[in-house]
């Protein structure tokens, strides 16, 4: 059976009862026979199993494609850098 929170429009009391899904909703406080409302509360979420941790969710082929692209950026930035360099700058002389 699930928890409703309820809390009284007249003193500002918050209180839990547990209800059946058919048991209608209650309209009036214990403590001072005002009027309640029914709050809307999180759910909550129980996460087990594997998958749910930062550890779990990546897998190892996923982690080295990722890199692989980088170091082929890399080695062709490189290479454009080195040809670049290497006709931008006179060789020194050695005397």
């Amino acid at each position: 059976m699930p928890i409703y929170t309820y809390e009284c429009t007249k003193c500002g009391l918050r209180f839990d009862r547990r209800q059946k899904f058919s048991d209608k909703p209650l309209r009036t406080c214990p403590e001072c026979r005002g009027t309640v409302r029914k709050l809307i509360q999180p759910a909550g979420i129980v996460f087990k199993g594997s998958g749910w941790y930062i550890t779990d969710s990546k897998h190892s082929s996923s982690v080295t494609v990722p890199s692989a692209n980088k170091d082929k950026d890399n080695a062709a930035s490189g290479s454009a850098d080195t040809k670049s360099s290497s006709t931008a700058k006179p060789a020194a002389d050695k005397d």
